[in-house]
């Protein structure tokens, strides 16, 4: 399977919403699930850091994934954007056929 799924933190709903619509005007990602008022406590230049962000769930495939990261650089406020991906290990063949028709 191609399929990933790519989680990207960000410091807002708006911030998200925007990268997520570029990443699917682009066609780098078939959908982009937002979900609000999570909390984030990491580490950063030696400090402890708990902000609340939002998570952005993508889904693309694996051969977009490039395109993907450089696209929410360029667009992210944040000097180190959280960008992961996981392989999708199965799905519904319906969904992953829609989502392989309407990415790359």
């Amino acid at each position: 399977m191609d399929e990933i799924v790519v989680f990207i933190t960000a410091s807002n709903e708006d911030e998200a919403a925007r990268i997520a619509k570029a990443l699917v005007e682009a066609r780098l990602a078939g959908c982009v699930n937002i979900i609000k008022n999570i909390r984030s406590i990491y580490s950063w230049e030696g400090k402890i850091e708990d902000e609340p962000e939002v998570l952005m769930i993508v889904k693309t495939q694996k051969s977009l994934f490039d395109s993907l990261m450089k696209k929410v650089k360029e667009l992210h406020s944040y000097t180190l954007p959280e960008i992961i991906a996981m392989p999708v290990v199965e799905g519904s063949e319906d969904y992953l056929k829609w989502l392989r028709e309407v990415t790359g």
